[in-house]
């Protein structure tokens, strides 16, 4: 039987799909919807320190060939999210990501240090992908440095395995990716979603109340998907892919794009089997190809590659 499972740092695997934040809550709001024997890891919605209330609605808008999201970070909080979130995830038996978010390397370090060192947590995702409310001009997600500045405070309060999330709105995503994994990441999420907005003809208003939102769904996929690409080859740590997941295809081909593991979001709305079928369905592509592990596919793509001068001199 091919094996999926895949372990980044302490963070063990049955298969590689993981469960992106903020589409399925802290994990149990889709217990008896998701096939948990298919699921790697649930990672939680983003928590930060102190609760918060979110964007004005409407929150949510179907568009072409995806989902426009303003959630704005709404959660419970850390002493909320540790004392009654974290224990009823804990319950499902599947591995737990946490990820959070602060608004200063601080806030990091304290979330980091509070959740990282909890046993119920397999590992934390360090969300630098959304606006930062102190840097409205100059966010953490498009700066080396301060990138730099809140993963190494994250790293410097916890041994916990740390993913961090990237956004693919940096113009240089490469140093970012960079500055990331020297100040201690021991995975890369490669990407969070995309800034688009829809006017509400009716209203002749802006579609969501926070006017602008995050693009996800099948129309992110290639642009993430050439974001998977150019940080593998940049970086040594493993790349977890997001970004329009929907099929084994789909999964496939970050993997061959150079993503050890992916992460599923928006295709659950629809059809909450998805997981289970990108499961099978990468099963039964490894045994079509005689092929004993996942491993064996990641990064292939840029091995498979044929120069443009040995076109010349085998055409």
């Amino acid at each position: 039987m091919p094996d999926l499972s895949v372990t980044i740092g302490r963070l063990n695997m049955r298969t590689p799909v993981l469960l992106a934040s903020g589409v399925v809550g802290y994990g149990t709001e889709y217990e008896g919807l998701v096939d948990l024997g298919a699921v790697g890891a649930i990672v939680t919605k983003t928590i930060t320190v102190r609760p918060r209330a979110g964007n004005k609605p409407p929150r949510l808008r179907e568009t072409h060939a995806g989902l426009l999201n303003a959630i704005g970070l709404e959660n419970v909080g850390l002493e909320a999210f540790l004392g009654e979130k974290l224990p009823e995830a804990a319950a499902l038996k599947v591995p737990i990501v946490a990820s959070i978010a602060g608004v200063s390397p601080a806030e990091y370090a304290t979330l980091a240090g509070r959740i990282g060192e909890r046993p119920e947590v397999a590992a934390v995702e360090v969300n630098i992908s959304c606006p930062n409310v102190e840097r409205p001009r100059n966010p953490v997600w498009a700066d080396p440095r301060a990138t730099a500045d809140v993963v190494a405070a994250a790293r410097d309060a916890t041994s916990a395995t740390l993913l961090v999330k990237l956004s693919p709105n940096a113009a240089d995503v490469l140093s970012v990716a960079e500055a990331a994994v020297e100040a201690g990441a021991d995975a890369l999420v490669v990407a969070n979603t995309l800034p688009a907005m829809r006017i509400d003809l009716e209203k002749r208003a802006p579609a969501l109340g926070n006017i602008t939102g995050g693009l996800s769904g099948p129309a992110l996929m290639p642009v993430n998907l050439a974001l998977v690409w150019k940080v593998s080859e940049a970086v040594s740590v493993p790349i977890i892919g997001s970004g329009g997941i929907g099929s084994p295809s789909d999964a496939l081909e970050y993997v061959l794009a150079g993503a050890s593991a992916f992460q599923v979001g928006t295709a659950l709305f629809a059809r909450p089997e998805v997981p289970a079928e990108i499961v099978a369905g990468l099963k039964e592509q490894l045994a079509r190809d005689g092929a004993a592990g996942l491993g064996e596919y990641v990064g292939l793509a840029h091995k498979e590659r044929t120069t443009c001068g040995e076109m010349i001199a085998t055409g």
